[in-house]
């Protein structure tokens, strides 16, 4: 008997690595956009941690009759080994003075994007990305180990746990889609021209774009959902 199913196929070998490409956007309650996104150099790591939608069992005539999911939540740690200024508003510091900080202020909620690498086992991580958008974010203090320089000298590495509140996605289509803090887009999946084009538009907002002969430079932000999914959709004609 032939089996249909085959296992390993060269260039199907896939995985998933690294971190980089991190931005810092800030919320403007004005105009409802998360906005003056700047660069955050010295990312070591984003770890995810979803919780929630834990099943919670009912029972009825001696038996489980149904089973209900909690509502789930999007959070994790951001590790580096520095951060933008810009920050320092999220992580609850306030500059009075020139040079004077002042910790245990008010925490601004932010959204920051990353990327995520893919590889296979013919193109190594030259196949593709992933970007991850998250929303309305929030840091909650850390800790910060302070050691002494010996012969063996590390940089001191940063963490900050946060947590999310979901924004509004709304419909698309027939469907009707329930508030996220986490997109993710995979460059994988867009493999023509003009998807193509669409997805390197979209990355000239989340990054910016210098300005270029009578074009103005475009100022990083991170679009909500529905402009996400207006800017990536390519029409089939």
């Amino acid at each position: 008997m032939a089996i249909l199913t085959q296992w390993d196929k060269i260039g199907e070998h896939f995985y998933e690595t690294g971190v980089d490409r991190g931005m810092l956007y800030q919320y403007d309650n004005a105009t409802n956009q998360f906005k003056d996104g700047v660069a955050w150099n010295g990312l070591t790591s984003v770890n995810e941690s979803p919780s929630g939608a834990e099943a919670n069992d009912q029972h009825a005539d001696n038996i489980k009759y149904l089973s209900l999911r909690s509502a789930e939540d999007f959070g994790g740690t951001i590790e580096a080994f520095t951060y933008p200024d810009e920050f320092e508003q999220n992580d609850g510091t306030a500059t009075p003075v020139k040079g004077v900080k002042v910790s245990q202020q008010t925490r601004k909620s932010f959204g920051f994007s990353y990327r995520t690498l893919i590889g296979n086992d013919t193109q190594g991580t030259d196949y593709g990305y992933k970007l991850h958008l998250v929303y309305q974010a929030t840091a909650s203090p850390s800790e910060k180990n302070r050691a002494t320089v010996n012969d063996s000298p590390e940089a001191a590495q940063l963490s900050w746990e946060f947590t999310t509140i979901p924004v509004e996605v709304g419909k698309l289509g027939d469907v009707t889609y329930k508030p996220t803090s986490h997109i993710v887009i995979d460059s994988t999946d867009f493999v023509t021209e003009a998807e193509k084009a669409a997805l390197t538009a979209f990355e000239e907002i989340i990054y910016g774009k210098a300005a270029e002969g009578s074009q103005e430079a475009v100022q990083p932000r991170l679009p909500l959902p529905q402009e996400v999914f207006s800017l990536l959709t390519v029409s089939a004609g």
